[in-house]
Parts: C-alpha cells; structure tokens; sequence
C-alpha cells in the first residue's frame, strides 16, 4: 500500500480518538448513553465515548432560578393583582437524581414555572389583596411546600420561592396610598401634638419650680428678719434694762438719719446722754455766770 493510504488512515483515528474527548465541568453532571440506553454515569473530568454510538448529556448541578412571570390572579375580594414569583432550585448530584431528572421530566425549568403560577393561582385566590400582601411568608411557604412535594420524583430540590410582588390595579393602588399618606399625617400630628404639649407641660413645671423658690426665698427672709428681731430683742433685755423708750428713740434716729431727715433733739434730754456715750463723749457741764460765783 501506498504511503499516503497510511497516511488517510491514520488522520481518520485520530478524528475519531478525538471526537470522542469529552470534558465535564465540576458544575456539572453527564449521563452516557449507548445505542439508546443508559450506559453510565460520568463525573467531572476526562472521557472519551465511541462517537456515532454513544452520547453525552451533560446537566447542569448548581443551584437555578427561574421566574414564574407575572400574572394576573383574582384575588377573593374581586380585585385583579399582577402576581410574580423566583423559585430556586437545583439538580441533585448523585446519579439517580441526575437521571430523573431527564427521563422523568420534559423539561424541567419550564414545569417548575408552569406549576409554580398554576399554585400561586391556588392560593391567592383564597385571599383577599390586603392578606395577600400582608401574609408574604405565608404564601412563600406553602407555593415552597407544594412544589416541593410536586417535584419529588424529578431528582431535583426546590431551595426556596421568593414572592416578587402583589400588585393591585392602578385605580386601588392609588386609595391605598391615600389611605396611607392620610395615616402618617394624622401620626404626624398627633405627635407634633403631644410634643407641643409636653413643651407646655415643662414650662408650667419651670413656673412652678420659679414660683416655689420665689415663696421659699420670701419664706426665708422673713425668717431672717424675725431672727434679726428675736435678736435685737433679747440684747435690748439685756443691755437697755429699764430703758426701753430709749431705744425706741435710737431706732426712730436710726430710721431718720438714713432717709437723712432732720430731727431737733432737746438738748438736756436723756438722749443726747446715751448718743454720747455710745460715741465716748461726755456731756459738756454747764457754765454758770460770774454773778452767781460771786454771790
């Protein structure tokens, strides 16, 4: 044979040897069919299959999600809410649940979002709008429960549902955003209210914490005065004995003199003699007239 038959042969084989090089990724899993029929199971790496006669479908293990699309459901109060949801989910890795997951179910992306908006339909028609959106958790529970129980021949595991929105019609939408704006302006008020009226609260508590120290002050003065008068009292038992109309006298020159009025005091009166004495002078003697020595 001629050199170049080889060389057809040989670039045939290796065609061959290389058609048949497949590669797994770690995020995925491949089933191996032959002839029609499932062969084997191949994890991430190196194979090689005989092309032509066996195949490989590779499925993809991590965690998926896919949308439910927004719908309109007739809630039980009659009103028509735009409804969507996510579901999350992901293929299992071990070999049964790879293989259920293409040969129990056509498509199984397209089934989870099917069945995911047929049970929204379920649920939120037993609803009415305000418990819909006010029981969120709810409704995210019980669509995760029942596709979960739905999908449990499809080797697949439904990690959770998110509810995306629940809304209303534009015509109701805009009632409930007056009710809620009328809400927070009556909040608003009540507690611009009740700090106005705490303000007014703590300045009457200011005037009447002024008022007592007023009193308390005028209290203590008053004290302070009899106290003073208590004193003088008791030294002018002491001290002036007998001699009470006298210091009536000094108090009334006491009074006058710092109002700087003028008083005549008789000079031979008792009170000339006591200022005196208090101020260390003596009574100057009276001078009696030459005749009279003479006489």
């Amino acid at each position: 044979m001629e050199p170049q038959f080889y060389f057809i042969i040989g670039a045939v084989v290796f065609v061959f040897l290389l058609a048949g090089i497949k590669i797994i990724r770690p995020t995925h899993r491949g089933l191996i069919e032959r002839m029609g029929k499932y062969h084997k199971y191949a994890n991430p790496g190196f194979h090689w299959i005989i092309p032509g006669i066996d195949k490989l479908y590779k499925v993809n293990t991590t965690e998926q999600m896919v949308d439910a699309q927004p719908q309109e459901i007739i809630t039980n109060d009659n009103l028509n809410a735009s409804v969507d949801a996510q579901v999350y989910f992901r293929v299992n890795i071990d070999e049964e649940s790879v293989k259920n997951s293409q040969y129990n179910v056509n498509n199984y992306q397209w089934q989870i979002v099917n069945l995911a908006r047929t049970t929204l339909r379920n649920i939120i028609g037993t609803l009415t709008l305000k418990s819909a959106n006010s029981e969120r958790g709810k409704i995210n529970a019980e669509l995760h429960k029942t596709l979960c129980d739905e999908t449990r021949t499809w080797g697949i595991d439904i990690v959770r549902t998110e509810l995306k929105q629940i809304d209303p019609p534009r015509d109701v939408q805009e009632t409930m955003n007056k009710v809620v704006k009328a809400e927070n302006e009556k909040i608003a008020a009540i507690d611009y209210a009740t700090a106005a009226e705490t303000s007014a609260d703590g300045t009457k508590r200011s005037k009447i914490k002024e008022a007592e120290g007023f009193k308390q002050s005028k209290i203590l003065h008053a004290e302070g005065e009899a106290e003073a008068i208590k004193l003088v009292n008791e030294a002018a038992d002491k001290y002036f004995i007998g001699n009470a109309q006298i210091l009536k006298k000094l108090e009334t020159l006491e009074n006058a003199l710092k109002d700087n009025s003028k008083i005549v005091v008789p000079t031979g009166s008792d009170l000339v003699n006591v200022i005196g004495e208090m101020a260390g002078v003596l009574p100057i003697e009276k001078k009696t007239s030459k005749a009279a020595k003479t006489e």
